[in-house]
Order: structure tokens, then sequence, then C-alpha cells
């Protein structure tokens, strides 16, 4: 399979993917749910729906100063708005391949304020091993608050926890017996190999570097804290889930958050997932698909809008660059 096709396929996979789940929503629904679902998407709150998005691009500019605090110990200082606009860009960028926006922000880092890119994808790796963290507390936060409904989910859907865990270490023995081969190998390839994943290591281990840790502390915190309120204010939007606590936002979060893991911008999947979670709390699958979408809605409209501004506002902002 030559390189042109493979690209095609990353490309078109996961939109056909997105359209399979839209359909696949759109079939299992009467008329008059979707009539339904659709009067509560005009009829949601601009105020709610606004704050929302406000804690959204709160969210990102913490993200864009948390950043600096990475670089920094490896003698780099970006300006502020260009680490936001990076970060918006990549979220644009990864809702139409996954996982390619972190390479985009990489490599406008490295043209716009000369960081090389092994360095900067390093922080960037660095950021989202420390987001899998965060995401795996807030998963056990939740488990620990809801746990007889969430295992009786997954349980009913045949989730099988040991042999993913099985899976996964086998996976890591296999990345370091390969390491170790690259490691004692003197072919070109493996020292190219090599010098890249020091590039990699000395972005990961800036951490350690920082002087303003407990900043970088705060700032996750804040992250995550605006995720979880992006979606706790989109209950009063619709009459039926406004009663819902947080605990049980959590759960719907959760699930949220694995859709947009497993789909490139959660198209699709994010509604379902987040109508099922709801709907273990008594919320009627009306209501539960109406959050789900104006919440998907909102955040991928808030990344379109502002990743579109910021591909073109960058380059003009460094136009000597």
């Amino acid at each position: 399979m030559n390189k042109s096709l493979k690209k095609t396929l990353k490309l078109i996979i996961p939109i056909l993917i997105g359209v399979f789940l839209v359909l696949y929503w759109y079939l299992k629904t009467s008329p008059e749910n979707r009539e339904q679902i659709l009067f509560y998407i005009k009829e949601a709150d601009p105020f709610w729906v606004s704050i929302s998005l406000l804690l959204g691009i709160i969210g990102h500019i913490s993200r864009a100063i948390r950043w600096n605090y990475l670089l920094e110990p490896l003698g780099y200082r970006p300006k502020l708005i260009n680490n936001v606009l990076m970060i918006f860009m990549a979220y644009l960028a990864n809702l139409g391949i996954p996982r390619t926006g972190e390479i985009l922000r990489a490599t406008a880092l490295s043209t716009y304020e000369g960081v090389p890119f092994e360095k900067g994808f390093g922080t960037i790796v660095t950021e989202r091993v420390i987001d899998l963290i965060m995401l795996l507390i807030v998963v056990i936060i939740t488990l620990f608050l809801q746990t007889d409904i969430i295992i009786t989910f997954f349980e009913q859907r045949g989730f099988n926890a040991s042999g993913l865990i099985i899976l996964g270490i086998a996976g890591l023995a296999a990345a370091l017996i390969f390491f170790m081969f690259i490691k004692k190998s003197d072919n070109p390839v493996a020292l190219k190999i090599k010098s890249f994943v020091k590039g990699l290591l000395d972005g990961v281990f800036s951490i350690f570097k920082m002087r303003k840790k407990w900043s970088f502390v705060f700032h996750t915190l804040l992250i995550w804290v605006c995720y979880i309120g992006m979606m706790w204010v989109i209950k009063f939007t619709v009459p039926e889930t406004m009663g819902l606590s947080l605990n049980q936002i959590m759960v719907a979060f959760v699930f949220g958050a694995f859709a947009m893991a497993t789909t490139n911008g959660g198209v699709g999947l994010f509604p379902i997932l987040v109508s099922k979670a709801l709907g273990l709390f008594g919320i009627s699958s009306v209501s539960g698909d109406a959050f789900g979408w104006i919440m998907w809605i909102a955040q991928t409209l808030m990344n379109i809008v502002f990743g579109a501004i910021s591909f073109l506002l960058l380059p003009l902002l460094n136009r000597n660059k």
C-alpha cells in the first residue's frame, strides 16, 4: 500500500466512522423524538452555552500558560498568544485526523518560536501524559462515587478489564524490547531514532526542572475543572437534566471523554455515550440525546471557529518569521 493511499485512508476512515455513528443514531430514533431533540437544541439557553464556551476558552488559555512552564527549562519562552493560537489550530486539525494536531502544534512552535521539533513535541507528549493521569484520577473518583452503576453498565456490555490489562502489558514489553535493540545498534537509522528519542525525553523530563511546579499543578487542575464545568453548565439547557448532581455529570463526562479519545472529535459517538450515561440516572433518551448534541455542537463549533481564526492569525502576527 503506497503512502498516498495510507494518508487517504487515515483521512477517510474516521470520517466514515463518524457518518456511520450519526446514521445509526438517526435510524434508532423516531421522527417524533428527533423533532423533540431538535426543539431542545434550538431552545437551548444561549447564556449557559456561552458560559460553557467561555470555560473551554479559559481551559485552552490555561493550557497555553502551562505549556510555557514545560518549555522554560529547555531555554524557550514563546509568546502566550502564539501558544493559544497553536493550541486552537491543533484542536481543529484533530477533528480531521486524530493526533495530527500535536504534530502541527510542534511544527508551528518550531517555525514561529525556533523550538526544535523533537523538544517541542516532547513537551506535548508530557502534556498528554499528565492529561491521561488526570483523566484516570477523574475516572477513579467517578468510580468511587458511582461504583455500582458504572460497573453494572460495563459488565452488561461484555467489557473484560483483565484482558485489556494483559494486552497493555504485552504492548509495553514489546516496546521495551524494541528500544533495547535500538539502544545497542549503530545503524544510521537507529542513531537518528536515538537522537529523536533523546529530544523527546528532554521535553518529557522538563517537568522535573520547572521552577514553577505549583503553578503547573494549579493550571493542570484549572484545565480539568474547566472541562468538567463545560459539561456541568450544559445541564441547565435541558429541563429534565437540570436536577443532575455533579457526581452524575462526572459519569457523563467520563463516557464523553472515552468518545473523544476513540473518535476524531467524538463525532457521532459523543452524544450517544453521554445519553447512555445520563440514562443510568433515569434521564430519557430524548433529553439525554439533546444534552449530548448541545454539548458536542458547542465545543465542536468553538474548535472550528477559533481554530480557523488561529490558522489565519498566527502567520499574520508572525510575518517577520
